[in-house]
């Protein structure tokens, strides 16, 4: 996104350029692709009925990013929502070839990848929003706190608490190992 007139940029302009990257991370906050797809939905409405008013005062992809945040948050506060759904995206794991290494490859990184979901997901909104934004969207801590609305020593303890609780979390929860053909591995203990 370069540098931003002060006019307002239009929707088709903002769609074509967020639509991937908010589809992502709403993906990775939710854990499932056809969630993330109706809440890009909700944001894009969002977005729309507020850009007339966008002032300029933050960049268009952190404004656009606290909006898709507040929507996630929105819909995971709704009771029936609050249980986590746990889906791996295999597009973005592994290759779509058929090969057996791939398959078995594919297996591997969709197990420690659901383990490593279930663990984001019971993390507490704002600290899973923090981890989500800064560590795998890669977003500055600056822009991760302009996101989540809080100051910038409030999002480091939120990034730092997440990792805290995820890596302890993990440590419970499962049991990595090497393979005999030295793939690395993850298995829920019981």
């Amino acid at each position: 996104m370069g540098t931003h007139s002060i006019d307002t940029p239009s929707f088709e302009l903002l769609v074509a350029e967020l639509s991937t990257p908010l589809l992502r991370y709403l993906g990775r906050y939710a854990g499932d692709r056809d969630v993330a797809e109706d809440l890009l939905q909700e944001t894009l409405l969002r977005i729309s009925r507020s850009l007339a008013g966008f002032e300029g005062r933050a960049e268009l992809k952190t404004w656009a990013f606290s909006i898709a945040t507040r929507v996630a948050a929105d819909y995971f506060r709704q009771p029936a929502h609050r249980l986590a759904i746990i889906a791996v995206d295999v597009a973005e794991t592994a290759d779509a070839r058929d090969t057996e290494a791939s398959v078995d490859q594919r297996l591997v990184v969709d197990e420690m990848n659901a383990c490593v979901r279930r663990v984001i997901d019971s993390l507490p909104e704002d600290y899973r929003s923090a981890l989500v934004l800064h560590d795998i969207e890669g977003l500055t801590g600056e822009q991760t706190a302009e996101i989540c609305g809080c100051s910038l020593p409030t999002a480091k303890i939120r990034i730092h608490r997440a990792r805290a609780r995820l890596t302890d979390a993990l440590r419970q929860e499962c049991d990595f190992y090497r393979d005999s053909d030295d793939v690395f591995r993850c298995d829920r203990k019981s």
